[in-house]
């Protein structure tokens, strides 16, 4: 068959799933079968496909309309530049994610913690970017932790990266100047709305920790400053409803310079603030 009668029979099925964007996805699943980079994928669409590129494409379609994200399939996701592994193990990197790096690389930091890491994608990013530093992260998943450390050998960042099976800080002993943590924040009942990619195929304990959504935030911001340098910066993403509730505790636990940053889409994003 042609490349691009197989990619318009495959747009087709995924509109009917009710797939988001169903052409961009199509593309980058028909390059993914092919081995291709997308960049090229123009160029092959007049040609015929092989059985075997045929039958990787109808299985990678079949999971999209099945609404597994696109990343899952393919096993990579691109943040600030650079490619990471991800696995159904781990949230699934996001763009809004892009301006709690921002906020972090605005002064120099010689150490980083990146509590809740997950795919690791925040720490490593922080790391490349800055090229003095070091830095450790924490998860209770130890299926997100072969994912993080798969993801520095992957950067070359093995050596200034270190992941600890641990709750939070209970494996911390040392203070840093910077910490950083995007941590579960949707409430309870906020899951039932959620988009199928999210409910269905993210780690539930990735996007929630019950209740209100703001357990992480309670514990996180209370016990920080243990683990702080002296003017060491504390930075978290947030859900878009909760930078006043945030914010509020970064003043009830003594920090200072504390600000509230918005998305591109003008949504509170990332709450910061500086030891007391």
């Amino acid at each position: 068959m042609i490349a691009s009668t197989v990619l318009a029979n495959a747009v087709q099925r995924l509109k009917s799933a009710n797939v988001p964007d169903a052409a961009n996805d199509a593309r980058i699943l028909l390059a993914h079968a092919l081995k291709i980079e997308r960049s090229r994928l123009l160029l092959v669409l007049a040609d015929k496909i092989s059985i075997n590129a045929i039958e990787e494409f109808e299985t990678v379609i079949k999971a999209r309309c099945d609404r597994q994200p696109v990343s899952q399939i393919i096993g990579k996701r691109s943040f600030y530049g650079r490619d990471f592994i991800v696995s159904p193990d781990v949230l699934d990197p996001r763009p809004d994610t892009e301006l709690l790096i921002e906020a972090a690389l605005v002064e120099t930091f010689d150490t980083v913690l990146d509590l809740g890491t997950g795919s690791g994608c925040i720490l490593l990013t922080l790391l490349a970017e800055s090229q003095h530093s070091s830095g450790v992260g924490t998860d209770i998943s130890p299926q997100a932790l072969s994912i993080s450390n798969k993801n520095a050998e992957l950067h070359n960042l093995s050596d200034r990266a270190e992941f600890l099976l641990s709750n939070w800080f209970s494996k911390i002993t040392q203070p840093y100047d910077l910490i950083v943590s995007n941590p579960p924040y949707i409430s309870a009942d906020e899951m039932p709305a959620l988009a199928p990619e999210l409910r269905i195929w993210e780690p539930e304990i990735a996007l929630t920790p019950g209740g209100d959504g703001l357990d992480a935030y309670r514990m996180i911001i209370a016990t920080a400053q243990m683990y702080l340098s002296a003017k060491g910066r504390l930075i978290v993403e947030i859900g878009h409803k909760q930078g006043l509730a945030v914010s509020a505790m970064f003043q009830s636990a003594g920090f200072q310079g504390i600000n509230i940053l918005k998305d591109m889409n003008g949504h509170d994003r990332v709450v910061l603030g500086k030891s007391g």
